[in-house]
C-alpha cells in the first residue's frame, strides 16, 4: 500500500482547517458561504465542514474561470 494514512489530507475539514488550506481568512469562507459562492460546505450539527475533495474541486474549477473568463 503506497498511501500512508497520517500521509493524506483529512476527508472533512473544519472551516479553519479549510481556510488555512485556502489561504483565506475564515471571515472570507464564512462570508462565500453566506453567498454561496465558496466550496460547498455542510453542517453537522453545529460545525460548518468541509470536505477535502470538494475544496480542491472548488480551487480547480475557480482556476479554470481565470482562465477562459
Amino acid at each position: 500500500m503506497t498511501d500512508h494514512p497520517a500521509s493524506r489530507e483529512p476527508e472533512l475539514l473544519t472551516i479553519t482547517e479549510a481556510a488555512d488550506l485556502l489561504r483565506a481568512p475564515v471571515a472570507t469562507l464564512r462570508y462565500w458561504r453566506h453567498l454561496g459562492t465558496g466550496p460547498r460546505s455542510f453542517r453537522l450539527g453545529r460545525r460548518v465542514l468541509y470536505r477535502y475533495d470538494d475544496v480542491q474541486a472548488w480551487v480547480e474549477e475557480q482556476s479554470g474561470r481565470g482562465a477562459t473568463g
